[in-house]
């Protein structure tokens, strides 16, 4: 296994395991000198999931791979949820 710098994987495209694009690493967030979570830049069509927010945090823990490309796993992507109204007779 290879090991990275955090300035090595600042600016890497970030891509979900289905293979679609989701934006790019801007920051990582350290906890007691281990990192917690990163930052990603949305982009693409993941837009529009996310309420026209910039960015979201990705707990490390959803991160399955670090090489040319940054891949996290679907699961962290927000789900968009639809409210229907259920009317009692």
């Amino acid at each position: 296994m290879r090991l990275r710098k955090i300035s090595e994987v600042i600016g890497m495209r970030v891509y979900t395991d289905g293979g679609d694009f989701f934006g790019e690493v801007e920051e990582a967030n350290l906890h007691e000198n281990k990192i917690d979570g990163w930052r990603i830049r949305v982009g693409g069509s993941v837009l529009s999931l996310i309420g026209g927010a910039r960015g979201v945090i990705i707990p490390h823990n959803f991160v399955r791979a670090v090489g040319d490309v940054f891949v996290i796993n679907k699961a962290a992507l927000p789900m968009q949820e639809s409210v229907e109204e259920v009317s009692l007779a």
